[in-house]
């Protein structure tokens, strides 16, 4: 698989300050290495940021009509190359060919779709009293990004960021690059000026933190464990810049009295699951009444068993492998410790998937009798395991949703639409589906809690990287 050998610096790609330090890219089904990443230094990260501190003045100052054509035809650039994206994300991520076109290549085009609705008709001036406000670009852009979903958010960082006027470095995960790669090749195809947008490819530990210190920055926006998420907000503090951090999830799957079991049962294994399991408002703990509860262990048992592991580029496959090895290591040892403190293995397991003796696969795995208290109820994850959690009345249920140090997402299901919405808006947690209300682009995401502070999509995301400044007449 092609790869550049250098950053995309200033409207161009550069060698890498180490030209020989590299990085290998892994196929997670095949453990093949298909292509070398340079891995970026604080020298580029600088080079980087000095290109975009360059291009602010200029990009600053477009007008919305030029910002707008600008983002159209990089908005253009994604519809048009989905095959590249699609087989791309599935070597480099493993996801399943269906999931990369209906997730991995489509979602991004109806993002950057959605951000292109909202420039359109953001009023960046308004009057109040006696003064007017302005919403003014809030300077250099840090977007540093994770592999579970590498170009949706590329794109729900960069294009926001763009749209408001800010030049952008990006750091992407190391696992996958070649994603970031491409979109940098369409930033360039599309024309936009050099230093509005810069790549620089490497470890999260040297060109990570070395972009998110940098003095030349002036946000952070990060997506990522909520370890490095303290880290980066911690560096970021050092020069006092903006952060805005998408973490981690422990999110609930709220199954109430009289509804649809079946489908919300159904439902919840596929949000466990999608993408592996590595998704970080995955619905990892389903919470089931009494009387419901015999039944929906069941029902997730034999669904969960329809998720057969396998290769990534059949279009029946629906999970495929983990990112690399230390991902699946880590989602085995969280099994074995399920099993260990007493939770009721009722499907899966920490052995490997029969018939596959390459690639970092983990069985499609659900637990029953799991306790609050449990590190599998606990501790987020990142793989297909689902935990199943027993109620006694609505107040229980939603005393263990909130049981826990996130806030990211969750789902409530009921017979009566008011009544999950009731019980929703006493979750703690920023996105919550109702009878399996569908995602939505537009609408703000992000977390209470330890799943960060700010949010993406939408005007909101928008918002992030806009500055006020108020003038009185």
């Amino acid at each position: 698989m092609q790869a550049h050998e250098g950053h995309y610096i200033d409207g161009a790609w550069r060698p890498a300050a180490v030209p020989g330090d590299l990085i290998d890219v892994v196929n997670p089904a095949t453990e093949a290495v298909i292509a070398t990443v340079p891995a970026g230094t604080a020298d580029d990260i600088d080079a980087a940021v000095t290109a975009a501190r360059s291009a602010a003045g200029a990009w600053r100052a477009t007008s919305r009509e030029e910002r707008l054509a600008a983002l159209t035809r990089l908005r253009d650039g994604l519809a048009g190359h989905q095959d590249e994206i699609i087989a791309t994300v599935v070597a480099e991520l493993g996801a399943p060919r269906r999931l990369a076109q209906a997730v991995h290549g489509a979602l991004p085009v109806a993002v950057a779709t959605s951000v292109l609705e909202v420039l359109a008709e953001f009023s960046f001036e308004e009057k109040v009293g006696n003064s007017t406000v302005y919403a003014e670009p809030a300077g250099v852009v840090a977007a540093i990004t994770p592999w579970n979903y590498p170009l949706h958010q590329i794109v729900a960082k960069v294009l926001p960021a763009l749209a408001a006027g800010c030049p952008v470095v990006l750091k992407p995960a190391e696992n996958t690059p070649l994603t970031a790669q491409l979109f940098a090749q369409f930033v360039h195809d599309a024309g936009l000026p050099p230093g509005a947008f810069n790549l620089v490819t490497g470890l999260g530990t040297v060109a990570g933190a070395a972009l998110a210190g940098h003095p030349g920055v002036d946000v952070v926006s990060f997506t990522g464990s909520t370890a490095v998420g303290r880290r980066i907000g911690a560096a970021a503090g050092q020069n006092i810049k903006r952060v805005a951090l998408e973490l981690g999830g422990k999110s609930a799957n709220v199954i109430l009295p009289g509804a649809d079991l079946t489908r919300a049962v159904k439902t919840g294994v596929g949000n466990a699951f999608l993408n592996g399991g590595q998704t970080c408002s995955a619905w990892t703990r389903m919470l089931v009444g009494e009387a419901d509860y015999d039944e929906a262990v069941e029902l997730a048992a034999k669904i969960a068993e329809g998720y057969a592991p396998g290769d990534p580029t059949d279009r029946s496959t629906r999970l495929g492998p983990l990112v690399s090895a230390v991902q699946r290591e880590r989602v085995r040892e969280y099994i074995r410790i399920g099993v260990a403190e007493g939770a009721r293995l009722v499907t899966g397991g920490p052995e490997a998937p029969e018939g596959l003796d390459k690639g970092f696969y983990v069985r499609p795995t659900v637990f029953a009798d799991v306790e609050p208290g449990m590190t599998i109820a606990r501790e987020e994850i990142f793989g297909p395991v689902l935990s199943i959690l027993r109620y006694r009345d609505e107040e229980h249920a939603l005393e263990i949703a909130n049981g826990t140090d996130y806030g990211l997402s969750g789902g409530v299901w009921a017979a009566d639409p008011a009544q999950a919405a009731a019980f929703a808006r006493r979750m703690e947690t920023g996105q919550v589906d109702i009878n399996g209300g569908a995602f939505n682009p537009a609408a703000p995401f992000g977390g209470y809690k330890d799943s960060g502070v700010g949010r993406e999509l939408g005007r909101y995301g928008l918002e992030e990287f806009l500055q006020t400044q108020s003038l009185q007449f």
